[in-house]
């Protein structure tokens, strides 16, 4: 039979279209195979690698995996840990070996390190299969936020946003003198000297969420950002 690709690279496709045709190519993330054809199971911008049709989504939940940085608020504090909102059906726990480099006894008083409603940068360390989430704030760059404003995108676009060897995100950073932190469950938090330049920040990123599909999205980015390239 002949093997045939039908679509463009990073073409948007939706769900039930046929991606390929042949018994060459294999199905990856977000598409399945019926018979001699890949088929897409979601909405995403369809690629190739070499026999491998995947979709990269533009929607969707955040699907919490080991090693991601997220931002997340502190919901519950319990004698032993501290429980974090990261937008995921389960609060995920911060222990008190994993809530600081200092020893924190039991019974301690929690809020002196991480209050109710605080909002932190913590890392993964663990996903058991029955979804229980356990982070660390002890990492390069994990941190109780201070100051600043935190704003909502897509997770499936945070790749795009910090773009290959984060050039997207340093990008934005060095034309803002902002601080970034993009978390990969879709919190971004966003700290300038000025609010002028937290607004311009903010504006990029919303740009590159309302873009994320197009070529040439760094070129436009620049344009919009002016000043250093």
């Amino acid at each position: 039979m002949t093997e045939e690709i039908l679509f463009k690279e990073k073409e948007i496709v939706i769900p039930g279209q046929v991606l390929a045709k042949g018994m060459g190519y294999v199905p990856g993330e977000g598409t399945f195979r019926e018979e001699d054809n890949i088929i897409a199971t979601q909405l995403g911008l369809a690629k190739v690698n070499g026999r491998l049709i995947k979709l990269v989504p533009l929607n969707g939940s955040y699907v919490p995996k080991e090693g991601d940085v997220v931002i997340g608020r502190i919901a519950e504090i319990t004698f032993s840990n501290w429980l974090i909102d990261f937008g995921f059906s389960n609060f995920a726990a911060i222990s008190l070996k994993d809530g600081s480099s200092d020893y924190i006894e039991k019974g301690a008083d929690l809020t002196k390190y991480y209050d109710y409603e605080d909002y932190v940068v913590t890392k993964i360390v663990n996903v058991t299969s029955s979804n229980m989430i356990d982070l660390t704030m002890k990492g390069p760059g994990l941190r109780k936020i201070t100051g600043g404003k935190i704003i909502e995108v897509t997770a499936s676009k945070v790749p795009r946003m910090i773009g290959k060897q984060a050039s997207m995100i340093n990008l934005i950073k060095e034309n803002t003198n902002c601080q970034i932190v993009i978390g990969q469950n879709g919190l971004v938090w966003i700290k300038g000297d000025k609010l002028a330049d937290e607004i311009r920040a903010t504006d990029a990123i919303m740009m590159i969420e309302e873009n994320a599909h197009i070529e040439g999205l760094t070129e436009k980015v620049k344009e919009f950002l002016g000043g250093k390239q």
